[in-house]
């Protein structure tokens, strides 16, 4: 942590301290409300109305008035009666007046009148001055906060946390050569100022969480050597109204004290969502972003500031926030390809011992669309087992076990589960397997487990050895078949049918609803895109256009559980043989399965 985070860090907890001292406070003076409040009723039959005390004075049915000075409070003993009653008098020396008046014409009554005591003093001052000392600490600290625009983190030249380099940065050749043009902007302004090419005022990443955007942010700031401001966009969204719009306003003041610069904003879409003009919250949001906006137009072309912004949702961003001359490019960040997962591979092995045996192009090709930030976990994960196991090096069924455990979950050997589901989870997994063999368009089968891992009773794990970035109608309707074949299995051998199969039936749903709705691949509707369209948007197709669409998505999934019940019932003897074994062994490798289809070749 370096001084500026400190520092920081420090702020941040008087400010936290100084709002549980005034929470503590309201609730101490709501306590005393509510305790004056309960005893009222109590205190209501001890209190003499002011009118009924002049008229017992004249009755002659006082004994003894008791009074304090600079208290409007008195106490009244009545003779004959042993309680003393209290009154409020509105001026107090027209009353001792009266008492005097009284007193000489022959009324025996006692006035007793008292200084007024220390403590009685300061807590009429502390109650006086309470309010007035509330709303100027509150008013402090929403001053405060309004600059807490300095929260984002400044690294520069004196504490440069980002270091990190192109180099650093593995499968991202292209966009790596895209972002180098940013860098030039940055060392050498004059050169493009030269031609007549002003700097770019923005640079949008997006893409899946974990590719890179961060990384590939701060390595454009490194390579540049200039200093780079980082800020969440969460960060500029508060409780109170305005201080969103503010914090902006401070952010890039500093960025003009400091350029050249890099300002980053990772997840924008938290303040640079479509404004809209609802109230509340919303209302805040469309001031930051307006404030974005605004701040991001006025730029000079003196001034030599880069924003990046990162997000996972691009379509939710306002258009305004799109258009040239605010984010003038955007990039997509796309998971590695097997080349670019390789070279992240050798990042991340580099401060770890690896095993020489260990062959990172067959790890690589066995992780196809994996994120980098994945790749970065299994191999974590791969050096905390193989520590366990006390191995000299990680080896390759280290890595093995940390692509399982990250993908489908920890292994639950001590968990003790009954034959009969022993057998229904054997023929489910078998199920999948078996189908998956028979239709082409799906991978090879790695590994079949009746093992428990994570919430599963157990799994089929395929080999994803090719990157994919189209897939057919075909390979679609190919995969509800697979994922339906656990389900048909059970059926099949057991009669029955049980809950293991939600999470196929699930992710098969949706697959059928996206080939319907989104991808158009339904031949009674067509081509047509129904995802996401409001209800008046949805009638000029019909007005039965929802059950025609249910209508399509059933019959895929009809059509796909038949399919796998025909396959089953062709290769019975396969589903059986491999179900038996997992009985027996609760686990069949890549190798051991294929042995099964030998005699299929």
């Amino acid at each position: 942590m370096n001084k500026n985070e400190k520092e920081q860090n420090k702020k941040d907890k008087k400010l936290l301290i100084g709002i549980l001292v005034i929470i503590l406070i309201v609730a101490v003076i709501t306590g005393i409300g509510i305790f004056f409040a309960v005893n009222k009723d109590k205190k209501d039959e001890k209190t003499l109305a002011y009118t009924d005390l002049i008229k017992e004075i004249s009755y002659g049915n006082v004994e003894k008035i008791e009074m304090t000075t600079g208290s409007t409070t008195i106490k009244v003993k009545m003779k004959n009666v042993q309680e003393e009653k209290t009154t409020i008098v509105p001026q107090t020396e027209s009353f001792i007046t009266l008492v005097q008046a009284k007193v000489a014409e022959g009324n025996e009554i006692e006035l007793i009148q008292k200084p007024r005591s220390v403590l009685s003093q300061i807590s009429s001052v502390i109650i006086t001055f309470l309010p007035t000392a509330l709303m100027v600490i509150l008013i402090v600290m929403i001053i405060k906060m309004q600059g807490l625009g300095e929260k984002g983190k400044v690294y520069d030249d004196t504490e440069r946390k980002t270091k990190i380099k192109f180099d650093d940065v593995a499968g991202l050749d292209e966009e790596k050569e895209e972002l180098i043009e940013i860098v030039d902007f940055l060392k050498r302004p004059e050169k493009f100022a030269k031609m007549g090419a002003k700097v770019p005022r923005g640079v949008l990443l997006y893409g899946k969480p974990g590719t890179g955007k961060t990384l590939i942010a701060k390595a454009i700031a490194g390579e540049a050597d200039v200093p780079f401001i980082s800020m969440s966009g969460s960060e500029f969204i508060e409780m109170f109204a305005g201080l969103g719009a503010s914090r902006v306003r401070k952010l890039f003041e500093k960025a003009r004290k400091i350029a050249p610069c890099i300002v980053f904003i990772d997840e924008i879409d938290a303040i640079g969502a479509r404004r809209s003009s609802n109230s509340g919250a919303e209302t805040e949001n469309n001031q930051t972003l307006n404030q974005l906006l605004v701040e991001m137009d006025g730029f000079s072309s003196e001034e030599t500031i880069i924003v990046l912004a990162a997000t996972n949702r691009p379509e939710m961003l306002d258009k305004a926030l799109l258009r040239p001359g605010r984010f003038d490019r955007q990039i997509t960040i796309p998971t590695p390809d097997l080349k670019g997962r390789l070279e992240i591979l050798k990042i991340h092995t580099r401060d770890k011992k690896i095993s020489e045996n260990i062959n990172l192009e067959n790890i690589a090709e066995d992780t196809a669309g994996f994120t980098g930030a994945e790749l970065a976990n299994i191999l974590n994960e791969a050096a905390i087992i193989a520590t366990k196991r006390m191995h000299e090096a990680i080896e390759d069924d280290d890595i093995e076990e940390a692509v399982k455990k990250v993908t489908v979950g920890l292994e639950k050997r001590a968990r003790v589960i009954s034959d009969k589901d022993k057998k229904l989870t054997a023929y489910h997994e078998a199920g999948h397997a078996v189908v998956s063999r028979y239709l082409p368009t799906q991978t090879n089968v790695k590994e079949v487990s009746i093992i428990p891992r994570g919430i599963t009773g157990g799994y089929t794990m395929y080999k994803s050895d090719e990157d994919k970035y189209y897939i057919s109608k075909t390979e679609m309707e190919e995969k509800l078949i697979a994922l339906l074949g656990g389900r048909a299995a059970e059926k099949l051998v057991l009669d029955d049918i049980s809950t293991g199969a939600s999470n196929d039936i699930e992710v098969a749903t949706k697959i059928a609803r996206d080939m319907v709705t989104k991808y158009g691949m339904s031949d009674t509707l067509g081509p047509i895109d129904f995802q996401g369209k409001e209800p008046y948007e949805m009638q000029m197709f019909g007005e039965n256009i929802g059950d025609r669409i249910g209508n399509e998505v059933k019959l895929l999934i009809d059509t796909a559980y038949k399919d796998a019940q025909q396959l089953l019932i062709q290769h019975r003897d396969k589903l059986d043989a491999i179900a038996l074994t997992l009985l027996e062994k609760e686990k069949i490798n890549e190798e051991d399965f294929r042995r099964f289809f030998e005699d299929c070749q």
